[in-house]
């Protein structure tokens, strides 16, 4: 998958100094329950190999048309939202690459991807209702707010949706 600025390819091992940059890295932890140790980030790709392998698609690597660098991930995957499992679009960059418009420009490929080569007549984003900045990638590509709900460890989640009629050809 290609935008004007990046390319998505499925992740592997050797992607592991790239991704734990991003896991790691305090801007993005401080919307997750736990850090991102080296057997987290080691088990975050391990799970995208397998959803590749049974569902066709995952997080993919997000990478930088111009040198080839891993500046992320983003993808669909299947999530459990408010007890329903939903097809997901998620995303996450590295803290130096943000506020560039790269989880916009990937996360609206995935979008394209998803409806083009999924019978998925909704997609849905979610995240912590105070991850301001995942909500607003979310809006950019054309979603709306759906719902609130507490999980399980009773944190409040906000979630975004977009319908296949939604879109426009």
């Amino acid at each position: 998958m290609q935008t004007e600025r990046l390319f998505l390819r499925e992740m592997n091992n050797d992607d592991y100094d790239a991704l734990y940059q991003v896991l790691a890295d305090p801007s993005l932890t401080q919307y997750y329950p736990y850090i991102f140790d080296k057997t987290r980030i080691k088990g975050w790709i391990e799970v995208n190999l397998k959803r590749y392998k049974v569902n066709g698609f995952g997080l993919w690597a997000v990478c930088l048309k111009e040198n080839g660098k891993m500046i992320g991930d983003c993808g669909l995957t299947l999530q459990k939202i408010d007890d329903e499992i939903l097809p997901e679009i998620g995303y996450h960059i590295r803290g130096d690459c943000q506020r560039k418009g790269y989880a916009k420009e990937a996360a609206k490929a995935v979008l394209e991807w998803a409806f083009k080569n999924t019978d998925y007549q909704s997609l849905y984003s979610y995240c912590k209702y105070t991850n301001t900045a995942s909500i607003k990638t979310a809006e950019a590509i054309g979603m709306h707010f759906y719902r609130k709900y507490s999980d399980e460890s009773n944190e409040i989640k906000h979630v975004s949706v977009i319908h296949r009629g939604d879109i426009i050809n």
